[in-house]
Protein backbone atom coordinates (compact mmCIF):
# COMPACT_ATOMS: atom_id res chain seq x y z
CA UNK A 1 0.00 0.00 0.00
CA UNK A 2 2.83 2.40 0.85
CA UNK A 3 4.47 1.60 -2.48
CA UNK A 4 1.25 2.47 -4.30
CA UNK A 5 0.91 5.72 -2.35
CA UNK A 6 4.53 6.52 -3.16
CA UNK A 7 3.97 5.93 -6.87
CA UNK A 8 0.77 7.98 -6.92
CA UNK A 9 2.34 11.01 -5.22
CA UNK A 10 5.88 10.45 -6.52
CA UNK A 11 7.39 10.09 -3.08
CA UNK A 12 11.12 9.61 -2.84
CA UNK A 13 12.32 6.18 -1.77
CA UNK A 14 14.04 7.66 1.27
CA UNK A 15 10.72 9.14 2.40
CA UNK A 16 9.10 5.71 2.35
CA UNK A 17 12.05 4.29 4.27
CA UNK A 18 11.63 6.94 6.97
CA UNK A 19 7.92 6.12 7.19
CA UNK A 20 8.49 2.38 7.55
CA UNK A 21 11.65 2.31 9.66
CA UNK A 22 10.59 3.69 13.03
CA UNK A 23 11.50 5.37 15.22
CA UNK A 24 13.12 8.25 13.36
CA UNK A 25 14.49 11.39 14.95
CA UNK A 26 12.16 14.39 14.37
CA UNK A 27 13.45 16.25 11.36
CA UNK A 28 12.58 18.21 8.23
CA UNK A 29 13.64 17.25 4.71
CA UNK A 30 13.07 19.39 1.66
CA UNK A 31 12.59 17.69 -1.72
CA UNK A 32 11.87 19.24 -5.11
CA UNK A 33 8.17 19.87 -4.56
CA UNK A 34 7.58 18.19 -1.22
CA UNK A 35 8.32 18.93 2.41
CA UNK A 36 8.72 15.94 4.72
CA UNK A 37 8.25 16.46 8.47
CA UNK A 38 8.97 13.63 10.93
CA UNK A 39 7.57 14.19 14.42
CA UNK A 40 6.94 12.30 17.66
CA UNK A 41 3.46 12.19 19.16
CA UNK A 42 2.55 11.17 22.71
CA UNK A 43 -0.93 10.36 24.02
CA UNK A 44 -1.84 9.52 27.62
CA UNK A 45 -2.98 6.02 28.47
CA UNK A 46 -6.57 5.45 29.51
CA UNK A 47 -5.56 4.45 33.05
CA UNK A 48 -3.51 7.63 33.49
CA UNK A 49 -0.25 5.68 33.89
CA UNK A 50 2.34 6.33 31.21
CA UNK A 51 1.79 7.29 27.60
CA UNK A 52 1.92 6.02 24.05
CA UNK A 53 4.83 7.26 21.96
CA UNK A 54 4.68 6.96 18.19
CA UNK A 55 6.02 8.52 15.03
CA UNK A 56 3.99 10.72 12.71
CA UNK A 57 5.25 11.58 9.24
CA UNK A 58 3.79 14.53 7.30
CA UNK A 59 4.40 14.90 3.57
CA UNK A 60 3.38 18.37 2.42
CA UNK A 61 2.80 18.95 -1.28
CA UNK A 62 1.49 21.90 -3.27
CA UNK A 63 -2.15 20.91 -2.79
CA UNK A 64 -2.13 17.90 -0.50
CA UNK A 65 -0.90 16.63 2.83
CA UNK A 66 -0.14 12.97 3.57
CA UNK A 67 0.11 11.69 7.13
CA UNK A 68 1.53 8.35 8.24
CA UNK A 69 0.94 7.07 11.78
CA UNK A 70 1.95 3.88 13.57
CA UNK A 71 -1.42 3.46 15.28
CA UNK A 72 -4.51 4.83 13.53
CA UNK A 73 -6.68 5.07 16.67
CA UNK A 74 -4.12 6.56 19.08
CA UNK A 75 -3.60 10.20 18.19
CA UNK A 76 -4.43 13.71 19.30
CA UNK A 77 -5.98 14.88 16.03
CA UNK A 78 -9.59 14.70 17.24
CA UNK A 79 -9.94 18.47 17.53
CA UNK A 80 -8.59 18.96 13.99
CA UNK A 81 -11.05 16.41 12.61
CA UNK A 82 -13.93 18.11 14.40
CA UNK A 83 -12.94 21.51 13.02
CA UNK A 84 -12.90 20.08 9.50
CA UNK A 85 -16.18 18.16 9.85
CA UNK A 86 -18.13 20.97 11.52
CA UNK A 87 -16.51 23.82 9.53
CA UNK A 88 -15.20 25.53 12.64
CA UNK A 89 -12.45 28.09 12.31
CA UNK A 90 -10.61 28.79 9.09
CA UNK A 91 -9.05 25.41 8.53
CA UNK A 92 -11.27 24.58 5.52
CA UNK A 93 -10.55 27.94 3.89
CA UNK A 94 -6.77 27.53 4.15
CA UNK A 95 -4.29 25.43 2.20
CA UNK A 96 -2.52 22.19 2.97
CA UNK A 97 0.28 24.06 4.74
CA UNK A 98 -2.20 25.37 7.33
CA UNK A 99 -3.46 21.83 7.86
CA UNK A 100 0.15 20.72 8.44
CA UNK A 101 0.50 23.47 11.04
CA UNK A 102 -2.77 22.40 12.72
CA UNK A 103 -1.53 18.82 13.02
CA UNK A 104 1.86 19.92 14.37
CA UNK A 105 0.12 22.17 16.86
CA UNK A 106 -2.06 19.26 18.02
CA UNK A 107 1.01 17.04 18.37
CA UNK A 108 2.83 19.57 20.52
CA UNK A 109 -0.24 20.44 22.61
CA UNK A 110 -0.67 16.71 23.19
CA UNK A 111 2.34 16.82 25.50
CA UNK A 112 0.53 19.04 28.02
CA UNK A 113 -2.06 16.44 29.22
CA UNK A 114 0.76 13.92 29.65
CA UNK A 115 2.81 16.41 31.64
CA UNK A 116 -0.25 17.22 33.76
CA UNK A 117 -0.52 13.55 34.72
CA UNK A 118 3.15 13.49 35.67
CA UNK A 119 2.69 16.64 37.75
CA UNK A 120 0.03 14.86 39.81
CA UNK A 121 2.26 11.80 40.06
CA UNK A 122 5.14 13.89 41.39
CA UNK A 123 2.87 15.44 44.04
CA UNK A 124 1.71 11.97 45.14
CA UNK A 125 5.30 10.73 45.27
CA UNK A 126 6.37 13.71 47.37
CA UNK A 127 3.75 12.83 49.98
CA UNK A 128 4.70 9.16 49.83
CA UNK A 129 8.40 9.92 50.25
CA UNK A 130 7.71 12.04 53.33
CA UNK A 131 5.13 9.80 55.01
CA UNK A 132 5.84 6.19 54.02
CA UNK A 133 8.98 5.69 51.91
CA UNK A 134 9.70 2.12 50.82
CA UNK A 135 11.51 0.15 48.14
CA UNK A 136 8.44 0.49 45.91
CA UNK A 137 8.83 4.27 46.18
CA UNK A 138 12.35 4.05 44.76
CA UNK A 139 11.07 1.98 41.83
CA UNK A 140 8.37 4.57 41.15
CA UNK A 141 10.92 7.38 41.18
CA UNK A 142 13.24 5.53 38.80
CA UNK A 143 10.33 4.78 36.47
CA UNK A 144 9.28 8.44 36.61
CA UNK A 145 12.79 9.63 35.70
CA UNK A 146 13.03 7.13 32.85
CA UNK A 147 9.67 8.16 31.37
CA UNK A 148 10.53 11.84 31.68
CA UNK A 149 13.74 11.13 29.79
CA UNK A 150 11.71 9.46 27.02
CA UNK A 151 9.48 12.55 26.86
CA UNK A 152 12.52 14.78 26.62
CA UNK A 153 13.94 12.74 23.77
CA UNK A 154 10.60 13.05 21.99
CA UNK A 155 10.17 16.83 22.35
CA UNK A 156 13.74 18.14 22.27
CA UNK A 157 14.45 17.38 18.56
CA UNK A 158 11.14 18.98 17.61
CA UNK A 159 12.55 22.28 18.73
CA UNK A 160 15.30 21.97 16.14
CA UNK A 161 12.76 20.77 13.58
CA UNK A 162 10.56 23.86 14.03
CA UNK A 163 13.64 26.08 14.03
CA UNK A 164 14.59 24.67 10.64
CA UNK A 165 11.05 25.21 9.33
CA UNK A 166 11.11 28.85 10.42
CA UNK A 167 14.64 29.44 9.17
CA UNK A 168 14.48 27.81 5.74
CA UNK A 169 11.02 29.20 4.81
CA UNK A 170 10.04 26.56 2.29
CA UNK A 171 8.02 27.85 -0.67
CA UNK A 172 5.37 25.29 0.27
CA UNK A 173 4.70 27.30 3.45
CA UNK A 174 2.77 30.50 2.90
CA UNK A 175 3.78 33.65 4.83
CA UNK A 176 0.47 33.51 6.73
CA UNK A 177 1.44 30.14 8.27
CA UNK A 178 4.84 31.29 9.58
CA UNK A 179 3.42 33.13 12.65
CA UNK A 180 1.43 30.01 13.53
CA UNK A 181 4.59 27.90 13.36
CA UNK A 182 6.26 30.44 15.64
CA UNK A 183 3.43 29.83 18.09
CA UNK A 184 4.16 26.10 17.87
CA UNK A 185 7.78 26.84 18.64
CA UNK A 186 6.74 28.81 21.73
CA UNK A 187 4.64 25.85 22.89
CA UNK A 188 7.64 23.58 22.48
CA UNK A 189 9.65 25.89 24.73
CA UNK A 190 6.85 25.75 27.32
CA UNK A 191 6.83 21.96 27.21
CA UNK A 192 10.61 21.87 27.61
CA UNK A 193 10.48 24.26 30.58
CA UNK A 194 7.84 22.15 32.34
CA UNK A 195 9.71 18.97 31.50
CA UNK A 196 13.01 20.27 32.85
CA UNK A 197 11.35 21.40 36.07
CA UNK A 198 9.75 17.96 36.45
CA UNK A 199 13.11 16.28 35.91
CA UNK A 200 14.65 18.45 38.62
CA UNK A 201 11.77 17.57 40.94
CA UNK A 202 12.26 13.87 40.17
CA UNK A 203 15.94 14.19 41.05
CA UNK A 204 14.96 16.03 44.22
CA UNK A 205 12.55 13.20 45.06
CA UNK A 206 15.44 10.74 45.14
CA UNK A 207 17.45 13.05 47.39
CA UNK A 208 14.38 13.53 49.57
CA UNK A 209 13.89 9.76 49.77
CA UNK A 210 17.49 9.19 50.85
CA UNK A 211 17.17 11.98 53.41
CA UNK A 212 13.88 10.56 54.71
CA UNK A 213 15.34 7.07 55.03
CA UNK A 214 18.39 8.51 56.77
CA UNK A 215 16.19 10.45 59.20
CA UNK A 216 14.18 7.35 59.99
CA UNK A 217 17.40 5.42 60.57
CA UNK A 218 18.62 8.20 62.85
CA UNK A 219 15.38 7.99 64.83
CA UNK A 220 15.79 4.23 65.18
CA UNK A 221 19.40 4.65 66.29
CA UNK A 222 18.27 7.34 68.71
CA UNK A 223 15.75 4.98 70.32
CA UNK A 224 18.33 2.21 70.55
CA UNK A 225 20.86 4.63 72.02
CA UNK A 226 18.40 5.73 74.72
CA UNK A 227 17.53 2.13 75.57
CA UNK A 228 21.20 1.13 75.66
CA UNK A 229 22.12 4.14 77.78
CA UNK A 230 19.41 3.29 80.31
CA UNK A 231 20.42 -0.36 80.56
CA UNK A 232 24.19 0.15 80.70
CA UNK A 233 24.25 1.27 84.38
CA UNK A 234 21.67 -1.39 85.22
CA UNK A 235 23.87 -4.02 83.64
CA UNK A 236 26.83 -2.64 85.61
CA UNK A 237 24.96 -2.92 88.92
CA UNK A 238 23.66 -6.40 88.09
CA UNK A 239 27.13 -7.52 87.00
CA UNK A 240 28.74 -6.02 90.07
CA UNK A 241 26.50 -7.89 92.46
CA UNK A 242 26.69 -11.00 90.34
CA UNK A 243 30.32 -11.58 91.33
CA UNK A 244 29.20 -13.16 94.69
CA UNK A 245 32.24 -12.45 96.90
CA UNK A 246 32.41 -14.20 100.27
CA UNK A 247 31.48 -11.67 102.95
CA UNK A 248 32.88 -13.95 105.70
CA UNK A 249 36.41 -13.66 104.34
CA UNK A 250 36.47 -9.86 104.61
CA UNK A 251 33.98 -7.17 105.59
CA UNK A 252 34.97 -5.33 102.38
CA UNK A 253 33.59 -8.14 100.18
CA UNK A 254 30.12 -6.80 99.47
CA UNK A 255 28.52 -6.60 102.91
CA UNK A 256 25.26 -5.76 101.12
CA UNK A 257 24.85 -9.46 100.34
CA UNK A 258 23.96 -10.10 103.99
CA UNK A 259 21.47 -7.26 104.28
CA UNK A 260 17.84 -8.27 104.75
CA UNK A 261 16.68 -5.55 102.35
CA UNK A 262 19.67 -5.76 100.02
CA UNK A 263 17.75 -7.06 97.01
CA UNK A 264 14.87 -4.54 97.18
CA UNK A 265 17.42 -1.78 97.79
CA UNK A 266 19.38 -2.83 94.71
CA UNK A 267 16.20 -2.80 92.62
CA UNK A 268 15.31 0.62 94.00
CA UNK A 269 18.72 2.01 93.08
CA UNK A 270 18.41 0.57 89.58
CA UNK A 271 14.92 2.08 89.24
CA UNK A 272 16.19 5.48 90.38
CA UNK A 273 19.01 5.33 87.87
CA UNK A 274 16.58 4.46 85.06
CA UNK A 275 14.13 7.16 86.09
CA UNK A 276 16.89 9.73 86.38
CA UNK A 277 18.14 8.97 82.89
CA UNK A 278 14.62 9.13 81.44
CA UNK A 279 14.04 12.52 83.06
CA UNK A 280 17.41 13.72 81.79
CA UNK A 281 16.63 12.66 78.20
CA UNK A 282 13.15 14.17 78.42
CA UNK A 283 14.54 17.53 79.50
CA UNK A 284 17.01 17.38 76.62
CA UNK A 285 14.05 17.00 74.27
CA UNK A 286 14.98 13.58 72.90
CA UNK A 287 11.47 12.23 73.33
CA UNK A 288 9.78 15.05 71.38
CA UNK A 289 10.73 13.49 68.03
CA UNK A 290 8.84 10.29 68.91
CA UNK A 291 5.50 11.94 69.68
Amino acid sequence: MLRQVGEAFELHRLVLEDVVNVPQRPKVEQYEDQLVIISRMVTPRANGKGFFNEQVALVLGPHYLLTFQEEPELDCFGSVRDRIRHKRGQIRQQGSDYLAYALLDSIIDGFFPVLEDYGELIEALEEEVIRRPSRATVEKIYRLRRELMILRRAIWPQRAMLTQLLRDRSPLLSPAVIPHLQDCYDHVLQVLDILESYRELATGLMDMYLSSVSNRMNEVMKVLTIISTIFIPLSFVAGLYGMNFNTQASPLNMPELDWAWGYPLCLLVMGLISGGLIVFFWRKGWFEDFS
